[in-house]
């Protein structure tokens, strides 16, 4: 049988190799291309780091072994059947809620390890608590962020005084962390609860009051932050712990995280403190984004004539699409319209749909390929020479206010140059502004004709109709 120190050397050289898969796997997922591959390639050190980890505790007790093996199995079957039945509409809050979990297992691991305080020193005491704030406020956070995208929650919390409320929770929180650290006994004084207990009862309520007033367009974003704030926790927790597979996991998604946070903020123009504490959407804000005009509707059998002669077509996805499940129908379109001898390309923004890459997704799923596929900086140039721009529910992403209106709460938030195409078709369920409660000056121009409906119903009527023009 192997020594101790032979078995701590395999182990720890076991997680090294895990964690080079982890950062092999996240290094392939950002190419749609690899994507898949690099899931699996991460999936394998998941695997890796879970069989050396049992491994390594076969010689706990009984209970606890059992324990741990009938939670990863009950997690196993739960996220396998989740991960079946879910629809791609609900992906983004299915998102939230997993990462909201792995905030949740980090501060669990903090909370024992705070609980056994005298056994540890201040050193260990104090990255225990850290990263127990950490994930507390990743872990509730994230559950708030769920229940908004999943309709739940379908109004944002606002009030007077409500952000110098949560710098009173935070300041409460810290003031409990530094108790706990120090190890003072104060537990009588507050109807016998521990710190420790107290110290995460308000990091969770922190993390609900930060999360409750933000718009459910800045989802993304905080989605995002998150993420980055669990991969943080969990980076904590590993040093705690004396684990590298935990430490280098957390440490690589905590920087992937924070990078994507900053694209998605930067995407929008704006910074991380203006979307957690601008309170953006709010009636009073939307106001300067107002716009005049009339929207002109046009019919499907208009629509797909002009769309069949056309030369070159940009189609823009947004959560609409996702909404009515039309990826495929699209795609169908997409194929008609190029053998129609069409030059078609799908533009993408960073921050369509309510995830990042969701609309990557989703078009991934009907099987559209990747070359016809651009990002905002790849295709905006392109814009000028189509013929017709097709926006399928997006709304924020295409408008021009955002370029011409300094009333407007969106000004100076790249956008894709719809406006720029000869003309342009947007199927639209009806005249309501968009997520962020913003009116569309798109909507109003010119060129622009509003073909009003459910996304797949338009898009099937647009493929008969660009069929019956030859």
């Amino acid at each position: 049988m192997p020594s101790a120190s032979t078995l701590q050397t395999v182990t720890q050289l076991s997680y090294l190799v895990a964690a080079a898969l982890f950062i092999l796997g996240l290094k392939r997922m950002s190419s749609p291309v690899t994507a898949v591959s690099g899931v699996r390639w991460a999936g394998a050190g998941m695997l890796l780091a879970t069989l050396v980890t049992l491994a390594f505790i076969m010689g706990a007790s009984p209970l606890n072994l059992a324990l741990v093996i009938g939670a990863i199995a009950a997690g196993g079957i739960l996220a396998w059947v989740s991960g079946k039945r879910v629809a791609m509409t609900n992906m983004p809050q299915m998102i939230a809620l997993y990462n909201g979990m792995g905030g949740g297992a980090a501060a669990a691991i903090a909370a024992v390890e705070l609980y056994r305080g005298s056994e540890h020193s201040i050193t260990h005491l104090t990255i225990a608590t850290i990263g127990g704030f950490i994930g507390s406020v990743s872990f509730s956070g994230s559950l708030i962020a769920f229940a908004k995208l999943q309709g739940l929650i379908t109004k944002s919390v606002r009030f007077g005084g409500q952000k110098f409320l949560n710098l009173a929770i935070l300041l409460v929180t810290v003031a409990l962390g530094f108790v706990v650290v120090s190890g003072m006994d104060f537990g009588s004084s507050l109807g016998g609860l521990p710190a420790v207990s107290l110290f995460f009862a308000f990091a969770f309520l922190l993390g609900v009051a930060m999360t409750l007033p933000i718009g459910g367009a800045d989802m993304p974003v905080v989605i995002s932050l998150y993420n980055a704030l669990t991969g943080l926790a969990v980076g904590f927790e590993g040093f705690v712990l004396d684990n590298a597979a935990m430490i280098i996991a957390g440490t690589v998604v905590g920087a992937a995280g924070t990078l994507l946070t900053q694209l998605m903020a930067k995407a929008m123009n704006r910074s991380l403190g203006n979307v957690l504490f601008s309170n953006f959407g709010e009636s009073s804000a939307a106001g300067g984004g107002s716009v005049t005009g009339i929207q002109k509707a046009i019919e499907a059998s208009d629509a797909g004539v002009m769309m069949a002669y056309s030369q070159k077509i940009i189609i823009v996805p947004g959560y609409g699409l996702a909404v009515a499940q039309a990826q495929h129908k699209v795609w169908e379109l997409t194929q008609l319209l190029i053998d129609h001898g069409v030059k078609v390309r799908f533009a993408i923004h960073p921050v369509a749909g309510r995830m990042p890459g969701h609309m990557n997704v989703l078009l991934a799923e009907a099987g559209v390929p990747y070359d016809l596929i651009s990002d905002l900086d790849e295709i905006n140039a392109e814009f000028e020479t189509a013929d017709v721009a097709l926006i399928i529910g997006a709304n924020d992403v295409v408008n021009p206010d955002a370029r011409a209106n300094r009333a407007s709460p969106i000004f100076g938030m790249p956008i894709l140059n719809a406006d720029k195409a000869k003309n342009v078709i947007v199927i639209k369920r009806g005249q309501g502004q968009g997520f962020s409660g913003i009116d569309n000056a798109l909507f109003v121009l010119d060129q622009t004709r509003m073909l009003y409906g459910d996304a797949q119903a338009a898009l099937s009527q647009l493929i008969q109709a660009v069929k019956a023009a030859g």
